[in-house]
């Protein structure tokens, strides 16, 4: 991997204070706050599709909900917002797109195997309870 200088970084204006007047050591919300407007404020979590800069994406499903979450998920997310902010620094056109894809398919799947072993079905239960335990599963499951 190459080295970052100074010159690779795209320039979007000075970053906002980071500290808390008043407060003793890290303030998470203040300045999570303050960075968080201020990445808002420049539109840096939009790609641009006219851009002539060199466009960088990643498309993911949220983590599979198959079992309780761990840190691989952390680890893993960690890693795709490194990615990205790294892309983002070098004036790449980046999207970050989590969420989407089929998680919502492996979720249903684990619900099914539960009324399974009841000796139901979804069709029997209706799409409101079965929505119902979806929703059960997934506070029990993290």
């Amino acid at each position: 991997m190459s080295e970052i200088r100074n010159s690779d970084v795209a320039h979007v204006g000075p970053s906002p204070e980071t500290e808390t007047p008043g407060k003793q050591g890290y303030d998470p919300e203040g300045v999570e706050g303050r960075w968080y407007r201020f990445w808002e404020k420049r539109d840096l979590f939009r790609a641009d599709e006219h851009s002539a800069a060199a466009p960088y994406c990643i498309v993911i499903p949220p983590p599979n909900v198959t079992g309780s979450l761990h840190m691989g998920h952390a680890l893993n997310n960690t890693l795709q917002d490194i990615l990205i902010r790294w892309h983002r620094m070098r004036g790449d056109s980046t999207l970050w797109m989590p969420g989407t894809d089929h998680a919502g398919i492996a979720t249903q799947n684990v619900v099914e195997r539960q009324l399974r072993q009841e000796g139901l079905t979804r069709d029997q239960i209706g799409r409101d309870a079965f929505v119902e335990r979806v929703w059960k599963w997934r506070r029990e499951s993290g």
